[in-house]
Protein backbone atom coordinates (compact mmCIF):
# COMPACT_ATOMS: atom_id res chain seq x y z
CA UNK A 1 0.00 0.00 0.00
CA UNK A 2 3.06 2.41 0.91
CA UNK A 3 4.30 1.76 -2.76
CA UNK A 4 1.09 2.60 -4.50
CA UNK A 5 0.65 6.07 -2.41
CA UNK A 6 4.16 6.68 -3.51
CA UNK A 7 3.67 6.16 -6.86
CA UNK A 8 0.23 8.42 -7.01
CA UNK A 9 2.13 11.07 -5.15
CA UNK A 10 4.90 11.01 -7.43
CA UNK A 11 1.97 10.80 -10.49
CA UNK A 12 -0.08 13.86 -8.66
CA UNK A 13 3.24 16.17 -9.32
CA UNK A 14 3.44 15.70 -12.90
CA UNK A 15 0.03 17.30 -12.70
CA UNK A 16 0.43 21.60 -13.02
CA UNK A 17 -1.71 23.51 -11.22
CA UNK A 18 -4.21 25.70 -13.87
CA UNK A 19 -2.96 29.36 -14.04
CA UNK A 20 -5.35 31.90 -12.43
CA UNK A 21 -6.86 34.09 -15.19
CA UNK A 22 -4.83 37.15 -15.11
CA UNK A 23 -6.33 40.55 -14.47
CA UNK A 24 -6.17 43.11 -17.27
CA UNK A 25 -4.43 46.22 -16.17
CA UNK A 26 -5.62 49.76 -16.54
CA UNK A 27 -4.19 51.25 -19.54
CA UNK A 28 -5.90 47.71 -21.49
CA UNK A 29 -9.62 48.67 -20.38
CA UNK A 30 -10.52 50.32 -23.60
CA UNK A 31 -13.64 52.60 -23.20
CA UNK A 32 -16.21 51.13 -25.06
CA UNK A 33 -19.37 53.61 -26.33
CA UNK A 34 -22.83 52.18 -24.62
CA UNK A 35 -21.39 49.88 -22.57
CA UNK A 36 -21.26 49.99 -18.44
CA UNK A 37 -18.21 50.84 -18.29
CA UNK A 38 -18.31 53.72 -20.35
CA UNK A 39 -18.11 57.35 -18.04
CA UNK A 40 -20.32 60.07 -18.63
CA UNK A 41 -21.14 61.19 -21.99
CA UNK A 42 -22.52 64.63 -23.18
CA UNK A 43 -24.81 64.35 -25.73
CA UNK A 44 -25.68 67.50 -28.30
CA UNK A 45 -29.35 68.67 -29.51
CA UNK A 46 -29.77 68.96 -33.64
CA UNK A 47 -32.74 70.30 -34.80
CA UNK A 48 -34.69 68.11 -36.63
CA UNK A 49 -34.11 68.50 -40.61
CA UNK A 50 -37.94 68.19 -41.07
CA UNK A 51 -40.16 71.00 -39.16
CA UNK A 52 -42.60 68.96 -36.78
CA UNK A 53 -45.62 68.94 -37.79
CA UNK A 54 -49.30 68.77 -35.90
CA UNK A 55 -52.36 66.74 -37.14
CA UNK A 56 -55.25 68.99 -37.28
CA UNK A 57 -58.09 68.90 -34.90
CA UNK A 58 -61.30 67.74 -36.85
CA UNK A 59 -63.93 69.78 -37.13
CA UNK A 60 -67.69 69.48 -36.74
CA UNK A 61 -70.49 70.94 -38.39
CA UNK A 62 -73.99 70.79 -36.49
CA UNK A 63 -75.60 74.23 -36.70
CA UNK A 64 -77.47 75.55 -39.83
CA UNK A 65 -74.87 78.39 -42.14
CA UNK A 66 -72.33 79.30 -45.35
CA UNK A 67 -69.31 77.56 -44.30
CA UNK A 68 -66.05 78.49 -46.46
CA UNK A 69 -63.86 75.35 -45.80
CA UNK A 70 -60.89 76.38 -47.75
CA UNK A 71 -59.70 78.95 -50.46
CA UNK A 72 -56.59 78.12 -52.59
CA UNK A 73 -55.17 78.41 -55.76
CA UNK A 74 -58.05 76.48 -57.30
CA UNK A 75 -60.95 78.37 -55.53
CA UNK A 76 -63.20 78.48 -52.96
CA UNK A 77 -64.68 75.60 -51.47
CA UNK A 78 -68.22 75.64 -49.57
CA UNK A 79 -70.90 74.10 -47.91
CA UNK A 80 -74.08 75.26 -47.01
CA UNK A 81 -76.22 73.09 -44.13
CA UNK A 82 -80.22 73.21 -43.97
CA UNK A 83 -80.87 71.51 -41.31
CA UNK A 84 -85.19 70.54 -41.25
CA UNK A 85 -85.63 71.60 -44.63
CA UNK A 86 -88.00 68.71 -44.45
CA UNK A 87 -90.71 68.98 -41.53
CA UNK A 88 -90.74 65.89 -40.03
CA UNK A 89 -93.97 64.44 -40.96
CA UNK A 90 -92.98 65.55 -44.66
CA UNK A 91 -89.77 63.44 -44.08
CA UNK A 92 -91.41 60.71 -42.61
CA UNK A 93 -93.89 60.32 -45.73
CA UNK A 94 -91.34 60.48 -48.30
CA UNK A 95 -89.03 58.31 -46.82
CA UNK A 96 -91.35 55.41 -46.22
CA UNK A 97 -92.39 55.76 -49.54
CA UNK A 98 -89.12 56.07 -51.57
CA UNK A 99 -87.93 52.92 -49.31
CA UNK A 100 -90.80 51.04 -50.73
CA UNK A 101 -91.27 52.65 -54.30
CA UNK A 102 -87.59 53.05 -55.97
CA UNK A 103 -86.14 50.54 -58.17
CA UNK A 104 -83.19 49.62 -55.75
CA UNK A 105 -80.35 47.16 -56.73
CA UNK A 106 -76.57 46.81 -56.09
CA UNK A 107 -74.20 48.21 -58.21
CA UNK A 108 -71.06 45.97 -59.80
CA UNK A 109 -67.89 48.10 -59.82
CA UNK A 110 -64.34 47.86 -61.27
CA UNK A 111 -60.87 48.35 -59.74
CA UNK A 112 -57.93 49.64 -61.62
CA UNK A 113 -57.09 45.98 -62.12
CA UNK A 114 -60.30 44.96 -63.53
CA UNK A 115 -61.66 43.34 -60.25
CA UNK A 116 -64.88 43.10 -59.49
CA UNK A 117 -66.94 44.22 -56.46
CA UNK A 118 -70.41 44.90 -54.88
CA UNK A 119 -71.38 48.70 -53.83
CA UNK A 120 -71.64 48.45 -49.72
CA UNK A 121 -75.45 49.88 -50.17
CA UNK A 122 -78.06 50.40 -53.00
CA UNK A 123 -78.71 52.69 -55.35
CA UNK A 124 -80.80 54.11 -58.47
CA UNK A 125 -80.47 56.73 -60.98
CA UNK A 126 -82.50 59.10 -62.15
CA UNK A 127 -81.73 61.69 -65.38
CA UNK A 128 -82.10 61.55 -69.20
CA UNK A 129 -77.85 60.77 -69.88
CA UNK A 130 -76.29 57.57 -68.47
CA UNK A 131 -73.73 58.46 -65.14
CA UNK A 132 -70.53 56.53 -65.16
CA UNK A 133 -68.19 55.97 -62.15
CA UNK A 134 -65.99 53.62 -60.95
CA UNK A 135 -65.61 51.92 -64.18
CA UNK A 136 -69.20 51.20 -64.59
CA UNK A 137 -72.09 52.71 -66.33
CA UNK A 138 -76.04 53.39 -64.91
CA UNK A 139 -77.96 53.27 -67.81
CA UNK A 140 -80.29 56.57 -68.60
CA UNK A 141 -83.61 56.76 -66.56
CA UNK A 142 -85.73 59.59 -67.66
CA UNK A 143 -89.32 58.29 -65.20
CA UNK A 144 -88.60 60.70 -62.24
CA UNK A 145 -90.61 59.19 -59.30
CA UNK A 146 -93.19 62.23 -58.34
CA UNK A 147 -91.86 62.61 -54.75
CA UNK A 148 -88.20 62.87 -56.24
CA UNK A 149 -90.09 65.68 -59.18
CA UNK A 150 -91.07 67.30 -56.34
CA UNK A 151 -88.51 67.17 -53.76
CA UNK A 152 -86.21 68.43 -57.11
CA UNK A 153 -88.02 71.50 -57.64
CA UNK A 154 -87.99 72.35 -53.67
CA UNK A 155 -84.10 72.04 -53.71
CA UNK A 156 -83.48 74.28 -56.99
CA UNK A 157 -85.58 76.78 -55.23
CA UNK A 158 -83.96 76.53 -52.21
CA UNK A 159 -80.51 76.79 -53.47
CA UNK A 160 -80.93 78.81 -56.19
CA UNK A 161 -79.54 76.18 -58.59
CA UNK A 162 -81.01 73.67 -61.92
CA UNK A 163 -80.55 69.72 -61.18
CA UNK A 164 -81.51 67.72 -64.31
CA UNK A 165 -80.09 64.10 -62.54
CA UNK A 166 -80.59 62.34 -59.43
CA UNK A 167 -78.43 59.56 -57.93
CA UNK A 168 -80.13 57.65 -54.81
CA UNK A 169 -78.67 56.06 -52.17
CA UNK A 170 -79.89 53.43 -49.91
CA UNK A 171 -77.70 52.69 -46.63
CA UNK A 172 -79.43 49.78 -45.32
CA UNK A 173 -77.58 49.68 -42.00
CA UNK A 174 -74.38 50.75 -40.14
CA UNK A 175 -72.82 47.83 -42.27
CA UNK A 176 -73.46 50.08 -45.73
CA UNK A 177 -71.25 52.81 -47.06
CA UNK A 178 -69.47 54.95 -48.99
CA UNK A 179 -65.67 55.23 -49.38
CA UNK A 180 -63.60 58.61 -50.04
CA UNK A 181 -64.24 59.77 -53.07
CA UNK A 182 -64.79 63.38 -54.99
CA UNK A 183 -67.73 63.59 -57.44
CA UNK A 184 -65.69 64.70 -60.68
CA UNK A 185 -66.12 62.64 -62.85
CA UNK A 186 -65.89 64.75 -66.37
CA UNK A 187 -69.84 64.43 -67.15
CA UNK A 188 -70.18 66.18 -64.13
CA UNK A 189 -68.40 69.35 -65.81
CA UNK A 190 -66.14 71.89 -63.77
CA UNK A 191 -66.82 72.93 -60.17
CA UNK A 192 -70.09 70.44 -59.90
CA UNK A 193 -72.67 71.50 -57.32
CA UNK A 194 -74.11 68.69 -55.43
CA UNK A 195 -77.43 68.72 -52.96
CA UNK A 196 -77.36 66.27 -50.97
CA UNK A 197 -80.98 64.99 -48.92
CA UNK A 198 -80.89 62.77 -46.15
CA UNK A 199 -84.14 60.74 -45.40
CA UNK A 200 -83.86 58.22 -42.29
CA UNK A 201 -81.33 57.38 -39.82
CA UNK A 202 -78.70 59.79 -38.97
CA UNK A 203 -75.02 58.83 -40.56
CA UNK A 204 -71.81 61.22 -40.35
CA UNK A 205 -70.75 62.85 -43.45
CA UNK A 206 -67.19 62.84 -43.07
CA UNK A 207 -64.57 65.55 -45.74
CA UNK A 208 -60.47 65.72 -45.80
CA UNK A 209 -58.86 68.13 -47.65
CA UNK A 210 -56.47 66.68 -50.80
CA UNK A 211 -53.06 66.46 -49.57
CA UNK A 212 -50.13 68.69 -50.99
CA UNK A 213 -48.26 67.40 -53.62
CA UNK A 214 -45.12 67.41 -51.83
CA UNK A 215 -46.80 65.34 -49.19
CA UNK A 216 -47.22 62.62 -52.19
CA UNK A 217 -50.46 61.44 -51.29
CA UNK A 218 -49.94 60.88 -47.64
CA UNK A 219 -53.20 62.23 -46.00
CA UNK A 220 -52.03 62.36 -42.01
CA UNK A 221 -51.73 65.81 -41.84
CA UNK A 222 -54.77 67.55 -43.79
CA UNK A 223 -57.91 68.92 -42.46
CA UNK A 224 -60.68 66.82 -41.54
CA UNK A 225 -64.54 68.06 -41.14
CA UNK A 226 -67.11 66.01 -39.75
CA UNK A 227 -70.63 66.38 -40.30
CA UNK A 228 -73.50 64.31 -38.56
CA UNK A 229 -76.91 64.72 -41.41
CA UNK A 230 -80.39 64.18 -39.59
CA UNK A 231 -83.30 63.27 -41.58
CA UNK A 232 -84.44 66.09 -43.58
CA UNK A 233 -81.32 67.44 -43.34
CA UNK A 234 -79.77 69.29 -46.92
CA UNK A 235 -76.08 69.89 -47.74
CA UNK A 236 -75.02 71.87 -50.73
CA UNK A 237 -71.21 71.49 -51.48
CA UNK A 238 -70.15 74.22 -54.01
CA UNK A 239 -67.03 75.81 -55.66
CA UNK A 240 -64.23 73.82 -55.74
CA UNK A 241 -65.11 71.05 -52.87
CA UNK A 242 -64.82 68.30 -55.26
CA UNK A 243 -61.30 69.77 -56.58
CA UNK A 244 -59.99 70.20 -53.25
CA UNK A 245 -61.72 67.93 -50.59
CA UNK A 246 -62.93 63.72 -50.59
CA UNK A 247 -65.89 62.82 -48.98
CA UNK A 248 -67.45 59.49 -47.34
CA UNK A 249 -70.03 57.64 -45.22
CA UNK A 250 -68.04 55.61 -43.14
CA UNK A 251 -68.83 51.96 -41.41
CA UNK A 252 -70.52 52.04 -38.05
CA UNK A 253 -70.72 49.20 -35.83
CA UNK A 254 -73.64 50.14 -33.77
CA UNK A 255 -77.38 50.03 -34.25
CA UNK A 256 -77.90 52.02 -37.49
CA UNK A 257 -81.42 51.78 -39.55
CA UNK A 258 -82.12 52.58 -42.71
CA UNK A 259 -80.96 56.13 -44.56
CA UNK A 260 -81.44 57.39 -48.46
CA UNK A 261 -79.45 59.84 -49.35
CA UNK A 262 -80.61 61.48 -52.61
CA UNK A 263 -77.85 63.37 -54.17
CA UNK A 264 -78.64 65.86 -56.65
CA UNK A 265 -76.71 67.13 -59.89
CA UNK A 266 -75.99 68.34 -63.25
CA UNK A 267 -74.65 65.50 -65.69
CA UNK A 268 -73.55 66.56 -69.47
CA UNK A 269 -72.59 65.07 -72.22
CA UNK A 270 -69.73 63.20 -72.09
CA UNK A 271 -66.78 64.34 -75.27
CA UNK A 272 -66.75 62.38 -77.82
CA UNK A 273 -63.23 60.95 -79.55
CA UNK A 274 -62.41 61.37 -83.26
CA UNK A 275 -63.92 57.62 -83.89
CA UNK A 276 -67.18 59.05 -82.19
CA UNK A 277 -67.35 56.69 -79.23
CA UNK A 278 -67.59 58.00 -76.10
CA UNK A 279 -64.74 58.48 -73.23
CA UNK A 280 -65.42 56.77 -70.45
Amino acid sequence: MSDKRQRARVQGSWAKPLPKPQQPAAQDVRSVSGSWKCGPQSFEFHQPADPIREIPMEKVIEKAGDYEISQGPTGVSRLRLIPGFLQQEEADWMFSKLLAELPWSQKTNYRMMGDAYDEPRLTCWYGELPYTYSRSTMEANAQWHPVLNTLRLAVEEKSGHTFNSLLCNLYRDGKDSIGWHSDSEPSLGPQPIIASLSLGDTRVFSLRKQPLSEDKGDYTYVERIRIPLTHGTLLLMEGCTQADWQHQVAKEYHDRGPRINLTFRTIYPEPERPSGRFVR
